[in-house]
């Protein structure tokens, strides 16, 4: 006996749709101190970015921010990324390595649980994170937190470097520049017996910024002008015309 075939109704329900290929924006970042790493560069991420898209089949579409840093997400091309991922444009952000997305566990923590919430995924290579499973969700976390601990080590690292410079006794910032016109100024109107106050209010009243830009004098920092290195061939050329 021949088997009864099912009515067609039932047999077009049992067909398997094809799962439609997602669609993947290959993010890449360098900071302008990055750019000569080969380590962090653009062309190193394109290269491990492509390597995986061969082997899952995606098509990528690269956004890029060259010359930011990621202590947060407001970069051109992420923002426009993340926009078109919340709108459905696209359904992947893939990254080579973590800290080319963000530093901050707040920052990272926010976008997971928003592409959670939207319905797009994150994938980061270097650290195995694909936020389309719940172990990688997890795992997201943890190594958002990891990069920032690494982050705020190094702040701290500079902190104490700088402190310890300043205990030397070493200047520390750039320093001050003031045209010649304005330090001759100075030294000429004190040794003509001005105060520095009065110095000082006449500088400002005539509009002459100061070292550092600002529109108001203070006796201490025309005191210091005087002083200065800069002045100092000043003071002793009027000593010897007096």
């Amino acid at each position: 006996m021949s088997p009864v075939s099912p009515p067609e109704s039932l047999r077009a329900t049992s067909r398997v749709t094809p799962q439609a290929a997602p669609r993947v924006l290959a993010y890449l970042r360098v900071s302008t101190a990055e750019q000569a790493d080969s380590g962090a560069g653009l062309d190193a991420q394109r290269a491990a970015l492509q390597a995986e898209a061969d082997r899952r089949g995606w098509a990528l579409e690269y956004v890029e921010d060259a010359g930011y840093s990621a202590k947060d997400l407001n970069r051109p091309a992420l923002t426009g990324a993340l926009a078109r991922l919340n709108a459905r444009g696209a359904d992947v952000l893939l990254v080579a390595k973590l800290d080319r997305l963000s530093r901050s566990v707040h920052d990272f923590s926010g976008l997971v649980k928003e592409a959670t919430r939207r319905g797009w995924s994150v994938v980061c290579l270097d650290v195995g994170v694909d936020t389309s499973t719940p172990n990688g969700k997890f795992m997201a976390t943890i190594t958002a937190g990891i990069a920032e601990l690494e982050r705020e080590l190094i702040g701290q690292r500079t902190r104490d470097a700088l402190a310890a410079r300043k205990a030397a006794g070493v200047r520390l910032g750039r320093p001050p520049v003031l045209p010649l016109q304005v330090v001759r100024r100075i030294v000429e109107e004190r040794d003509a017996g001005r105060s520095w106050q009065t110095i000082a209010d006449s500088l400002t009243a005539d509009g002459v910024p100061t070292a550092r830009g600002g529109p108001t004098w203070t006796f201490s920092s025309a005191r210091a002008v005087y002083r200065s290195q800069a002045a100092a061939p000043l003071r002793k050329q009027l000593e010897i015309n007096a």
